[in-house]
């Protein structure tokens, strides 16, 4: 499919920067990288997701922590509704675009997902959720070394991932059932 494949031309490209860069964001990352205790990488990455939710419009971030809510609730289709306005007034916003992409995972509409994760890597190409989420659906397509793929940068980015490092050493990935996706942090 040509998602799939447009998508994992963007994981590839490893030289491309976030489109709204951090010297904290990218200091997250290093320790991230460097952690040793699983204490330690649990905070880092709760810091990382935290600075991913801020917006510095105030009433952004409010939209966007009211649809994770109403995801949580399962009000899914007032959480699209949140998301679609709050994308169309900023589009440049790469967690408001994975927030969608859960939606869609959980509604199980997979193509919508993609190309949500695809523009949430082209604005944040570190989002480790959305490259594991992308991975997790490539797995349900059978796509096994895509998923591979996209796991093995998603654990160079965050070496902690248990599910990205079962399938990167495993023979015999399967596509976790229903809430187990990564797409559902945070």
């Amino acid at each position: 499919m040509v998602a799939y494949a447009e998508t994992l031309w963007l994981i590839a490209d490893r030289r491309r920067r976030p489109a709204r860069g951090s010297a904290v964001l990218d200091a997250l990352f290093r320790r991230l990288g460097a952690c040793r205790q699983e204490e330690e990488a649990i905070a880092t990455e709760d810091h990382i997701w935290h600075l991913w939710m801020y917006h510095p419009h105030r009433s952004a971030a409010h939209a966007l922590d009211l649809a994770a809510s109403d995801i949580a609730a399962r009000r899914y289709d007032i959480a699209e509704t949140r998301l679609s306005l709050l994308l169309r007034h900023l589009p440049d916003f790469p967690e408001a675009w994975h927030k969608r992409a859960t939606l869609y995972y959980l509604l199980g509409r997979d193509s919508p997902c993609i190309g949500d994760l695809r523009r949430t890597i082209q604005l944040e190409p570190r989002h480790f959720g959305a490259l594991c989420s992308f991975a997790e659906i490539l797995l349900g397509e059978g796509e096994r070394e895509s998923a591979r793929f996209a796991f093995s940068v998603a654990l160079s980015l965050h070496p902690h991932l248990a599910r990205a490092r079962q399938v990167v050493n495993s023979t015999t990935p399967e596509r976790p059932s229903g809430n187990n996706s990564p797409a559902n942090r945070n």
